[in-house]
C-alpha cells in the first residue's frame, strides 16, 4: 500500500471550522473583558467590536482558502466559510456565555434587566409602557433565552458579513477555452 504525501485539500468547511474556532476562542476573550470592566456590550464599541472582528475573521479565513488551495474562491465558496465560521464560533461563544449567565454569575441576567428598566425610566416611558415592555425583556433575557437568540442571530450575523465580504474578497477561477 503507497501513502499518500499530499494534505487534504482545504475545503470551504475545514477553513470555516478552523477559523471559526479561532473567533469562538476571541469572543469567549471580548465577553470576559467586557464583563471584568463591567461595560455594555450592547452599545458603543460593545455593539461595533464584535461585527469588526467578525469581518477580520472572515477576511483572514477566506485568504486561509485560497492561499492552501488553488488561490481561487468563488462566491458560494465564501459564503460557506462564512456560515460555517459563524455555526462553530455561534456554538462556543454562546454555549460559553450560557454556562457562565446560568452557573457562575447569577447576577448577569438582573443586571441586564436592570440597565433596561434604568434606560426605559431616563428615556421618560410611562408606568404601563414600562410594565408592558419589561415582560419582553424578561421572556428574552433568560440563560436558555440567550443561548437560543445568540445562536441564531450569530450565524445569522456571520452569514450577512460573509455576503459581503465576499464580494470583495472572492476570486473566480478563469473560464478555459476549448
Amino acid at each position: 500500500m503507497e501513502g499518500n504525501s499530499e494534505s487534504p485539500a482545504i475545503t470551504p468547511r475545514s477553513a470555516g471550522i478552523r477559523y471559526g474556532i479561532i473567533m469562538g476562542t476571541i469572543s469567549i476573550a471580548y465577553f470576559l473583558i467586557f464583563v471584568i470592566t463591567d461595560m455594555d456590550m450592547s452599545k458603543g464599541i460593545g455593539r461595533w467590536g464584535t461585527t469588526l472582528i467578525a469581518i477580520v475573521i472572515i477576511y483572514f479565513a477566506h485568504k486561509y482558502f485560497k492561499d492552501n488551495s488553488d488561490g481561487f474562491m468563488s462566491y458560494g465558496q465564501g459564503v460557506g466559510i462564512g456560515f460555517w465560521v459563524g455555526l462553530v464560533s455561534a456554538v462556543i461563544g454562546n454555549v460559553f456565555t450560557y454556562i457562565y449567565v446560568k452557573f457562575i454569575d447569577d447576577g448577569f441576567i438582573a443586571r441586564i434587566r436592570e440597565n433596561a428598566l434604568r434606560e426605559m425610566e431616563d428615556k421618560g416611558q410611562s408606568d404601563e409602557q414600562i410594565e408592558m415592555a419589561m415582560k419582553f425583556v424578561n421572556m428574552f433575557t433568560g440563560a436558555e433565552a440567550l443561548l437560543l437568540f445568540g445562536l441564531f442571530f450569530g450565524i445569522l450575523m456571520l452569514v450577512i458579513i460573509a455576503l459581503i465580504v465576499s464580494l470583495i474578497t472572492q476570486k473566480q477561477q478563469p473560464e478555459k477555452f476549448a
